[in-house]
């Protein structure tokens, strides 16, 4: 069976919730024929705590809302600035799983930073993509009936200072980085592009719609 172009959509600047229902029931009813999607997006400023989400990790409370997800993973911050992508993929029509998924979506990054002169690795220890130690980019999927929803968040040039009322990703040692500190002749709209060719192409599809 041939496998469906996957379709793009570009929303903007979003409010949490609603895109998180919207991935739900976009999951939850389609079929073995629906396309893939790939949701490219910013999320207006919030702090979500995925499964593994341990309260100790969320240091002091402030004006920005606390969201308990359903996606894998600790308790991080999104907000103006940063590159969300959401690939909802059928991952039983993909020759890969969920932990090849992940470690695609991580060279993805890792290509896309160098290409705007950035040097990013992974860690062994913590899934995402780092610079010089720092965090850059954060990976959370939640897989239902064998397909993916949630996703990956990219830095490029944003506030990081709600950072410091949370451990990210649950690790007290981490420091946040976004892309604006190591090359400040960035735009957002190109890296966003860039990173989006990237993807699909790690992820095997010959096409979009």
């Amino acid at each position: 069976m041939s496998i469906p172009s996957p379709k793009i959509l570009t929303l903007g600047l979003t409010d949490y919730s609603t895109i998180w229902a919207q991935m739900k029931q976009f999951t939850h009813q389609r079929t073995a024929q629906t396309p893939d999607q790939f949701w490219c997006l910013e999320h207006q400023p919030v702090f979500t705590q995925g499964l593994a989400g341990e309260s100790k990790h969320y240091l002091k409370s402030t004006h920005i809302p606390l969201i308990q997800t359903d996606r894998g993973g600790q308790i991080t911050y999104h907000g103006p600035g940063q590159c969300i992508i959401y690939p909802l993929i059928d991952l039983r029509r993909q020759a890969y799983g969920v932990n090849a998924l992940v470690s695609r979506i991580e060279k993805a990054l890792i290509l896309t930073l160098q290409h705007f002169s950035i040097e990013a690795h992974t860690d062994a220890c913590s899934r995402g993509v780092y610079v010089q130690g720092d965090k850059i980019a954060s990976i959370g999927l939640r897989v239902s009936k064998g397909c993916s929803f949630h996703g990956l968040a990219l830095n490029i040039k944003m506030d990081l200072a709600p950072f410091k009322h949370i451990n990210p990703c649950g690790l007290p040692h981490i420091k946040v980085t976004h892309m604006y500190a190591h090359n400040s002749n960035i735009e957002i709209i190109e890296v966003k592009r860039y990173l989006l060719v990237q993807l699909l192409s790690e992820l095997e599809y010959d096409s979009i719609t």
